[in-house]
């Protein structure tokens, strides 16, 4: 049977200071319910996994919790610059922050490897890049049987990983649907897993383009009614593309910031 739990014991029992957390969803389905829940309890350290950081990611940096970040693209999708990643990074503000930098493509690779608990993956193409040269994650290695040059990138295990999704049976399956990231790679790849879910329901009906993550996979499951605004949930609700705006004029000033942050996220109790 599923094991259901509030959101605020979920981040309790299974994130902890130090672990590389990946928060993953591409566009939609977005862990913000989670990511905030993270903030409020100060956790620290972490590293932070993700093809493309956004808001969840900015407000993660700028309230201290990251010591790393492991990522292929970061912006405000359609807006422009996170403000709090970029001060981390420029400023050392609220703390030194580590890049570590792949391209979409090595990135998907190490998750998958990690998935398969392969000790790195590989990619055709010349590997003889900037990547290369600039990163100790991703290298130049030679196929045994053809002698072609490829790229090798690390395998990426996280401690943790978090996704949202639409829903969950009762026996603790996990249905999502929609643009599809790499939700799937990471939670195999990951040694704990928390899937916050709109609803849970008796039975999963076919959809489109979706795909069931098994129960034996799953830590724990929190039901978080619109736990991925402002981003959306398809078939549920609506990207909330006014806020992805309004965000780049309150992340670019600290102390708004932090007085957004103070009464949207951390004066919120989560169920």
């Amino acid at each position: 049977m599923i094991r259901a739990i509030c959101l605020r014991e979920a981040i309790a029992e299974f994130v902890h200071d130090g672990d590389s957390i990946a928060l993953e969803g591409f566009s939609h389905l977005i862990p913000f319910a989670a990511g905030h829940e993270i903030i409020r309890q100060q956790r620290r350290n972490l590293t932070l996994i993700r093809l493309t950081p956004d808001i969840i990611y900015d407000q993660l940096i700028g309230m201290g919790c990251a010591q790393r970040l492991v990522f292929s693209w970061a912006g405000n999708p359609g807006v422009g610059l996170l403000h709090r990643f970029r001060e981390a990074v420029e400023k050392g503000w609220p703390g030194k922050l580590v890049l570590e930098v792949h391209t979409h493509g090595s990135l998907a690779a190490a998750y998958v490897a990690g998935a398969a608990r392969l000790p790195f993956g590989t990619m055709r193409g010349d590997p003889d890049t900037d990547l290369v040269k600039r990163v100790s994650t991703v290298s130049a290695v030679e196929c045994p049987f053809t002698g072609e040059k490829l790229a090798a990138v690390r395998a990426i295990n996280p401690d943790v990983a978090i996704i949202h999704a639409q829903r969950a049976d009762k026996q603790g399956n996990v249905q999502l649907w929609g643009i599809l990231g790499v939700q799937k790679e990471a939670v195999y790849a990951a040694s704990r897993v928390i899937v916050t879910v709109e609803e849970i329901c008796e039975k999963f009906d076919p959809v489109a383009n979706g795909m069931v993550i098994p129960s034996w996979i799953v830590s724990a499951t929190v039901v978080a009614p619109g736990g991925a605004r402002p981003s959306y949930t398809h078939g549920y609700y609506r990207r909330d593309n006014a806020f992805y705006q309004q965000w780049d004029s309150i992340a670019r000033d600290r102390g708004r910031f932090m007085s957004w942050m103070e009464q949207n996220v951390l004066e919120y109790v989560a169920v």
